[in-house]
């Protein structure tokens, strides 16, 4: 018989900071039709592994992430479940698979719906982007942790943009009328974090004018901060991005070997 380990001594809490148990739901019941005919993007291989997959163990892999709820299409969540049993996934995360709406705001507002009590924080992850490192996980986390109501994962514009008119018609040329500060502009990424009451509210409230999640947050006249995003956590999206994320993916085993 061995002896009882020692009792862990937690440490002391943070003025300012919550120690709230965090959920990440990932909405997953898109077709993906950029990518081509096929199976929808999520179902989609990389590395011979669903991307869902990687995006859930992308989530998982953070140790402040204690559930995972998986939206998916809402004809597909036997299959869905039956997918998750056939790859390993951490032990000490739990999954939960709940089918999903038409769009993706309600396909996330079905995932907050399924949460159980006890989940302050949610994080809303795009199942099209498999590859976001921990680091970035941790950092939206502990964001909230802090006590931001919303934050987004961001990155700094290379390219220079252009505002225009819309075209005449398709392939018709359009008339640049502004050139913002790019400075000032940022590309945001995924996971985006949330006081899970705000979260709830904005999708009570807010049905139009959605880009993400933080834009409703937005309109209800809350601020959203960002942490840096990071360059691996790009959108799989259309089939060049695919073969990108094969070759990221193919680097990460061979210098880490999993």
């Amino acid at each position: 018989m061995t002896d009882d380990p020692l009792p862990q001594l937690s440490p002391s809490p943070v003025p300012g900071r919550t120690t709230a148990r965090t959920a990440a739901v990932i909405p997953a019941a898109g077709r993906g039709v950029r990518l081509g005919p096929g199976a929808p993007k999520a179902l989609r291989a990389l590395g011979g592994t669903p991307m869902l997959v990687h995006a859930i163990r992308a989530m998982a892999d953070s140790r402040a992430v204690s559930l995972v709820v998986v939206v998916a299409p809402p004809d597909g969540a036997a299959e869905v479940r039956t997918l998750l049993d056939a790859h390993a996934l951490p032990d000490r995360t739990d999954f939960l698979v709940v089918p999903g709406g038409e769009s993706r705001q309600e396909s996330v507002k079905l995932g907050l719906d399924a949460l159980p009590a006890g989940y302050d924080i949610v994080l809303v992850h795009d199942a099209a982007r498999p590859l976001v490192p921990v680091d970035t996980v941790d950092a939206v986390v502990e964001a909230v942790r802090d006590g931001a109501p919303a934050v987004v994962p961001a990155l700094p514009l290379a390219d220079t943009v252009k505002q225009v008119e819309p075209a005449a018609g398709p392939g018709e040329p359009e008339s640049v009328v502004a050139t913002p500060d790019r400075s000032l502009l940022r590309a945001v990424q995924t996971p985006q974090g949330f006081d899970r009451a705000t979260l709830v509210r904005a999708h009570e409230t807010v049905k139009d004018n959605v880009t993400d999640d933080a834009s409703m947050v937005e309109q209800l006249g809350l601020t959203v901060v960002t942490v840096p995003g990071h360059e691996e956590a790009f959108k799989v999206t259309r089939p060049l991005d695919l073969v990108l994320a094969e070759a990221v993916l193919a680097r990460r085993r061979l210098n880490d070997g999993f």
